[in-house]
């Protein structure tokens, strides 16, 4: 009988596709539910919703840090744990869920996943030092590294792969909207209220999500019978938490640093033994043969280049407006809501255009857009209106509404069905790591440019140059002419500072700038042709 045959069977308002004529490890067992009626949205928002919860706490904790700063009596150094040791955690955890997805089944892990988040926040909510928050963070990180490959597994299983693209634009909305929002209600909270509310804001939406998946999710398969790949796990955990850990402390220990060093180089050498151990593997907890797939290859590079910019934006927009602009949390916030709605309206958009038109055009053209505003970013400043602001930050929402979703959605479309899971677990992973490393990149372009410009600056103001001559003719007699002096250059630190941004803004657009070529291989007939071989190699591989 040929391997790539299957039956189907129809159970609670789905077909029920069995994959019980293909043998071999990789898909015995497996089967998809597809709606007779199309996309079940029920379903899909019920995921979303999980997702949502998800993104939004990594970027409203982060609000908090100050004031937990004064709480815990701690110093910077200390309190910055609270971020990383949720980072780590997540990163280990990430490459897991495509085994643990498989082996027990999506729908219970996730249900698992929202269980150990929800019962996380409670945890820290109730946490009375900075070591116990931290130790409650990595509770709940486990949880949420688990909820985001997962949540994209789902929708690939309930989602026939000719309506994706609108499902993944409903999923686009929490990871845009989250980060966004979450400054937005995390400065109310704290600043209103107590900061124990940014973390049990999530036990109602947790406790809501797990009734709604339990009673709306239909049961998803499993391979009971599917063993761990133990030297693997460890071998890519300790990659991702080398390489988390080394991007996170890189700026504070030094680049150059013997520590920082030797965590890049062993996280190397792990990730080489991984990608060697793997692809001699039958049940590889990552399935590196994915990569011989040049359209989910080049669908994780333009991924990973592209989240540089994305995240090089959120990350140093609340520095310029909060401080040298001035802006309460909530006052960022609000700058920053009317882009995240902006990117909420455009991701459906961008899906249904995907299905249309397949991924060239919207990507494209959205993240030349991005590269665009990212650039026009460079000539904010100290003088810079708030809604001079708004309007480029909505214009880049524009282009990552359209862009970013179809990106990432190229490659994984290509991926067949039984190990969308390991795919999606991939692709978090890579999505994460670059996430930081864009995060490393334009800290380390924001510090030190703005050394450089200081040093550049303060050299102008001597005692004879015009603008000290008026500096001291306005501060000298009300303050003296050592407090004039100290005016000055505070005022030349705010500025060297505002050209340090600047400057990383530039980098950030030049990263998202690589993407483009890449993108231009992604094309409605180039994917098509890319799902065909992989479905025949899938098959092949399976029957042997």
């Amino acid at each position: 009988m040929p391997a790539h045959r299957f039956t189907r069977r129809q159970r609670g308002g789905f077909h029920v596709t069995l994959a019980d004529t293909v043998s071999g490890p990789g898909a015995a067992g497996f089967h998809e539910l597809h709606p007779d009626t199309g996309v079940p949205w029920v379903s899909v928002a019920v995921v979303v919703l999980g997702a949502f919860m998800a993104i939004l706490d990594t970027s409203i904790v982060n609000v908090a840090l100050p004031k937990l700063m004064a709480v815990f009596a701690v110093d910077a150094t200390r309190i910055e744990w609270i971020a990383t040791g949720y980072i780590l955690s997540s990163g280990v955890v990430v490459p897991l869920t495509g085994y643990l997805g498989d082996r027990f089944g999506r729908k219970k892990m996730f249900v698992f996943a929202i269980v150990v988040f929800t019962a996380g926040s409670a945890l820290c909510g109730l946490a009375w030092s900075n070591d116990t928050m931290v130790g409650f963070r990595v509770v709940q990180a486990v949880g949420g590294g688990m909820i985001m490959p997962l949540s994209m597994s789902i929708i690939y299983s309930l989602v026939p792969r000719e309506k994706i693209g609108m499902a993944l634009g409903l999923w686009g909305i929490a990871i845009a909207f989250g980060p966004s929002v979450g400054p937005t209600l995390g400065g109310w909270l704290v600043d209103r209220f107590d900061w124990r509310l940014i973390f049990y804001i999530n036990l109602p939406i947790g406790i809501v999500t797990v009734i709604l998946v339990m009673l709306l999710l239909p049961a998803l398969p499993k391979r009971p019978h599917l063993k761990l790949d133990l030297v693997g796990s460890i071998l890519v955990a300790w990659g991702a938490f080398a390489f988390l850990l080394a991007l996170s402390q890189g700026q504070d220990k030094g680049w150059t640093s013997l520590y920082i060093v030797t965590l890049f180089v062993s996280g190397g050498f792990a990730f080489i033994l991984f990608a060697l151990w793997e692809l001699g593997h039958p049940e590889p907890i990552l399935d590196i043969r994915l990569l011989k797939n040049g359209v989910f290859t080049l669908s994780l590079a333009a991924t990973a280049l592209a989240s540089f910019g994305l995240f090089s934006a959120i990350f140093l927009m609340p520095i310029l407006l909060q401080n040298l602009l001035g802006y309460t949390p909530l006052q960022t916030g609000l700058v920053l809501l009317p882009a995240a709605l902006t990117t909420g309206v455009f991701q459906p958009i961008s899906g249904r255009l995907f299905d249309k038109v397949g991924a060239f055009w919207p990507s494209f053209a959205g993240l030349a857009m991005v590269v665009w505003t990212t650039y026009r970013m460079h000539t904010l400043g100290l003088a810079s209106s708030w809604h001079d602001i708004q309007l480029l930050l909505v214009l880049r929402s524009v282009g990552l509404g359209l862009g970013m979703m179809p990106t990432s959605t190229a490659g994984l479309y290509t991926i067949p069905q039984p190990l969308v899971g390991r795919a999606t677990a991939l692709n978090n992973l890579v999505r994460q790591i670059a996430s930081s490393m864009g995060i490393a990149l334009v800290t380390y372009v924001m510090t030190s440019r703005a050394d450089f410009h200081y040093n550049w600056l303060a050299g102008t103001f001597t005692y004879g140059s015009p603008a000290a001559a008026a500096a001291w003719h306005r501060l000298s007699p009300p303050l003296g002419r050592q407090a004039a002096v100290g005016a000055l250059y505070g005022v030349v630190q705010r500025q060297s500072f505002a050209l340090g941004i600047d400057d990383a803004f530039v980098v950030g657009a030049a990263l998202v700038a690589l993407a483009l070529p890449l993108v231009c291989f992604m094309t409605k007939g180039r994917v098509d042709a890319a799902r065909s071989r992989a479905l025949a190699a899938f098959a092949s591989r399976t029957s042997a």
